[in-house]
């Protein structure tokens, strides 16, 4: 999963790039995707965004294009061969051996070993053709269902024939300028199936393992194309997935096809989980809002924070404890499923980005101080 300083500020701040800034940016963009990662020891000590396991492997993803693994619960870590400089925010295996990350400038990487190499298998001007051709094929769809419509139809399909072209002539103006959208998260079922999320309602499929992908945002309703920032499978097996404006998606048929829900919460939801109960949701976000849900989204419960910080990641242990981190250094744990959560702030308030259970109680963080093993509640361990 995913996590993220950019979602409140991306939209404004790309659009006025996109219009002001001229050809030889394109190139500057590009080259970061080029130029590999730099090897460095300070690596777990930097800014890292996401962690999770391969197996009994755990890999983290950062700035500078940095990925590491550890093999011995975190005590020690190697850093992977990577081929990009971007920043990197969302790390997922299928398998043991087949994992994926996602990154700013549209990245996509590819390991099959466990994450120790990784290839680029996508970057933003690739996933850009793709969304501009799909958006394409819309407008000439839409153009002949209005010609055929009658006259009482017509004005609303008008209204979606302008959104439709203004969000290809943001996807064009993006391409002069080169690969600027970021990916956000990224879920894989397997070594071939999975999504990537990210900014302006980005969603594209594959079920080859990446070696092809499909534009899935027009089967979504999401027609002022929000950010997505997070996807995930709760037990049972339907997908979720949540973004900006309290946008909640949910899927129950791998991700053929989607249904919007209704969210209490208008603001942005940055992270979703499970509880490891079939079924059920839990949401959370902008200023320490979390939402629980035990029906899939079709209804949803405020859980009280004391805390009020923002939250950006979320892990649920093998003994049902779900832990759930954010700003300021904010590390929440629930033992009721989700119903209420124990706050405790770490006394560095440096923001935490994600979170893996390690043996025993012990929690691995990652975030703006690099590595940190903790105990349940966040309070170090080393």
């Amino acid at each position: 999963m995913a996590k993220r300083f950019m979602c409140e500020t991306l939209g404004t701040a790309t659009l006025g790039l996109s219009m002001a800034l001229a050809a030889p940016v394109a190139f500057a963009l590009a080259d970061i995707i080029e130029t590999p990662a730099r090897p460095t020891e300070l690596a777990p000590q930097s800014l890292l965004n996401d962690a999770t396991r391969a197996g009994d492997r755990v890999v983290s993803v950062g700035e500078r294009g940095h990925i590491i693994y550890s093999d011995d619960q975190g005590q020690t870590w190697v850093q992977a061969e990577v081929p990009v400089a971007v920043t990197l925010t969302s790390v997922d295996f299928g398998t043991e051996q087949h994992g994926w990350v996602v990154g700013h400038s549209g990245v996509v990487l590819h390991s099959e070993d466990g994450g120790e190499n990784w290839a680029l298998q996508l970057d933003g001007l690739q996933a850009a053709e793709l969304v501009i051709a799909s958006k394409e094929d819309q407008i000439a769809e839409l153009e002949a269902r209005i010609e055929q419509a009658p006259e009482d139809e017509k004005g609303d399909l008008e209204w979606a024939l302008d959104d439709l072209f203004f969000a290809l002539e943001n996807t064009q103006a993006d391409m002069d300028i080169g690969p600027v959208n970021p990916f956000l998260d990224v879920w894989f079922e397997d070594e071939n199936h999975g999504f990537v999320v990210g900014a302006y309602g980005m969603i594209l499929r594959t079920q080859d393992g990446g070696q092809t992908w499909e534009d899935w945002g027009p089967r979504l309703d999401n027609p002022t194309n929000f950010h997505y920032n997070s996807i995930t499978q709760v037990a049972g097996g339907a997908l979720v997935l949540v973004g900006e404006a309290g946008q909640i998606h949910v899927s129950v048929d791998g991700g053929d096809t989607w249904d919007k829900r209704e969210s209490p919460y208008d603001g942005s939801l940055f992270g979703v989980t499970g509880t490891g109960q079939v079924n059920e949701v839990l949401a959370f976000g902008l200023r320490g809002n979390t939402l629980l849900s035990t029906d899939l989204g079709r209804t949803w419960t405020m859980v009280p924070n004391e805390g009020g910080a923002t939250l950006n990641n979320a892990a649920v242990a093998d003994d049902g404890r779900i832990t759930l981190v954010g700003n300021g250094g904010a590390v929440l744990m629930s033992a009721n499923g989700g119903e209420s959560f124990r706050p405790y702030f770490r006394t560095d308030r440096e923001g935490v980005m994600g979170v893996v259970p390690l043996s025993g109680t012990s929690l691995l963080l990652v975030g703006e101080g690099g590595v940190t093993i903790t105990d349940a509640r966040g309070r170090n361990l080393n």
